[in-house]
């Protein structure tokens, strides 16, 4: 048997920070049908490739976690819009809820969560038979990131493939979510001891800690029932059920886990909420774990939680464009109504001079004295955050690919158009109005459609191929959300409240409307809980757990029919199904 090299932890701290795949071999296998060779991978070469399925295409983008999180609910759906998005119908798919075993957003998410379970399977044999420095500690790591892949892989397909990694002709075992989930809670418990705290032996917010533990559990205990009774009819799901370890029940335990974040003080609400999306949130104060991204030039990040819902006259380079694709439905922007002044609905841009971007018409022009990250002569302009709708407006591209500029150097603003419908206003319309209400289409001079959300800052360095952006799995302000919500099914309304007030209130307005904090509520039941998560939460792949636990799911709304309860997980994949005799179809595929 290879042995492993020795690493400092200084130097696999580096390897991990920046995610250096040592053997630069493509680690697209599934666990059902690799072999756990420790010998392929060095320590840091593992475990480097463990987290880097996390930001390889998993959460970042449009197609991974994003399409099956967010384009199967009311918040986000991504239609045909005339000659673009077609794709064979495999993004209506999702929200129409017509996918099959065979859908390629199903497949290939599949196999990008079972590589994950994989690599970390190979993590953990190779920090196993090694003698590295704090070993304990990287074995938790690990250990951690198994139970994170395994985590989502129950959540969305209700089953997860594993085997022993210590034992080279272990049998390939499927866990079945009802059963499996008390497990993995079990096992990320008893890591704990091991994780280093965040800021501890040069960890950071990519890295898996003690902190990043506390927030898997609260989320896996928050959603334990419904794994226990995952096609409940009325949806009346069994959350005050007696917790793993019989210390309380499954909504004490979000309670503790999410009190232990809370009250840390190594967290706090930022007061411009947009900021935890920004090209420069790297290190944020809210962030508990996140997909780090621009990491060395080895993988670059993805635009695409901010790309998919920039219009392709929307420029904020003239070296680069957004795609016009992603749009939210009409029922979750009239869930905002009376609420357009929260602090998290949007928020204009203020350039270095005082110019404000109102994008009302009323803009004439705005410095160009910002420019492209790495760059000397691209001016860079800012577009507002949050949710955009009606007419846009921004600057125009002159015959030789600039800007076009006012006579005194500043960027000219003008009222836009679409681009491959050039005589569509680009007015961005809260109604959707498919031809056919059941399909998610629209003709060549209706691509205008659909309110855009700017939530995640769009780079305007050149292509969609590189981000700054890190992409939160975990943060304060839906630590806040889960406690809250546990609060609530144990029949405390007031503390709920007082979470929801806090998120509410931390967050400021613009200096345009004098800093104020954004205004309390004074009642909370199920139904203002279930908009206020949505308020908090909104594009960050958090809504379709959601749904299912309030019930929403099932019901129909804009290109989407009142559904059946199997389809709150999804088939697993055809080709899976051919390979391996242990898996069965989940039920009504």
């Amino acid at each position: 048997m290879k042995k492993n090299k020795i690493f400092t932890v200084k130097s696999i701290a580096v390897a991990l920070a920046a995610l250096t795949l040592a053997s630069c071999t493509d680690l697209e296998e599934v666990v059902l049908d690799e072999v756990l060779d420790e010998n392929v991978y060095s320590v840091d070469g593992a475990l480097a490739s463990a987290y880097d399925r996390l930001g390889d295409g998993t959460f970042v983008d449009n197609g991974g976690m994003f399409a099956m999180q967010e384009y199967t609910t009311d918040i986000a759906l991504l239609p045909t819009r005339g000659s673009d998005w077609g794709d064979g119908g495999k993004w209506r798919t999702m929200h129409e809820f017509t996918w099959t075993p065979s859908s390629a957003v199903v497949t290939d998410n599949w196999t990008r969560l079972t590589s994950g379970i994989t690599r970390s399977l190979i993590a953990i044999k190779a920090v196993t038979e090694s003698d590295i420095t704090n070993k304990e500690m990287f074995l938790a790591e690990a250990n951690g990131l198994l139970a994170f892949y395994t985590y989502y892989t129950l959540d969305l397909y209700g089953q997860a493939p594993y085997r022993d990694p210590l034992d080279g002709n272990a049998p390939v075992e499927i866990l079945q979510a009802a059963d499996a989930i008390d497990g993995l809670i079990e096992d990320v418990e008893a890591i704990i001891p091991d994780l280093a705290e965040l800021g501890q032996n040069q960890t950071h917010t990519g890295r898996f800690t003690k902190e990043a533990a506390y927030a898997l559990l609260a989320d896996m205990y928050l959603n334990r029932a419904v794994y226990k009774d995952r096609y409940n009819a009325s949806s009346s799901f069994n959350f005050n059920e007696t917790a793993v370890d019989g210390n309380g029940t499954d909504m004490d335990r979000v309670i503790y886990y999410t009190s232990l974040l809370i009250d840390s003080g190594k967290f706090s609400l930022n007061p411009n909420f947009f900021d935890n999306f920004s090209i420069n949130n790297s290190g944020g104060q809210e962030h508990i774990f996140v997909v780090v991204q621009k990491i060395d030039n080895i993988r670059n990040g993805d635009n695409d939680l901010g790309y998919m819902c920039v219009a392709r006259n929307q420029r904020p380079s003239p070296a680069n464009r957004g795609t016009n694709g992603a749009c939210t439905t009409p029922e979750f922007f009239a869930s905002w109504d009376g609420n357009h002044d929260d602090p998290r609905f949007s928020r204009k841009y203020q350039y270095s001079d005082g110019t404000w971007f109102m994008n009302d018409g009323t803009d004439v022009s705005v410095p160009a004295s910002d420019l492209v990250p790495g760059s000397s002569d691209l001016p860079w302009f800012h577009f507002n955050s949050g949710l955009l709708f009606d007419q846009q407006y921004g600057p125009k591209l002159t015959q030789a690919g600039g800007f076009e500029m006012t006579d005194d150097g500043r960027i000219k603003v003008s009222q836009l158009f679409m681009e491959k419908s050039s005589n569509t206003p680009m007015v961005f319309t809260p109604e959707l109005n498919f031809d056919n209400p059941s399909q998610a289409v629209f003709a060549q001079d209706q691509i205008n459609r659909g309110v855009r959300i700017f939530k995640f800052e769009y780079d305007p360095e050149q292509g969609n191929g590189s981000s700054n952006v890190d992409i939160p799995l975990y943060r304060l302000g839906g630590i806040y959300t889960m406690r809250a919500e546990a609060y609530l099914r144990k029949g405390n309304n007031g503390s709920a409240l007082a979470d929801m007030n806090m998120l509410r209130t931390s967050r400021t307005r613009e200096a345009l409307f004098g800093n104020v904090p954004g205004t309390a509520i004074s009642s909370i039941d199920a139904d203002i809980l279930y908009k206020e998560i949505g308020f908090e939460l909104y594009w960050e792949m958090k809504r379709r757990p959601q749904m299912v636990r309030f019930g929403k799911f099932d019901l129909s709304y804009t290109a989407k029919a009142a559904t059946q309860p199997f389809r709150r997980v999804f088939p697993i994949p055809q080709q899976a199904m051919d390979v391996t005799d242990e898996l069965e179809q989940n039920l009504g595929y």
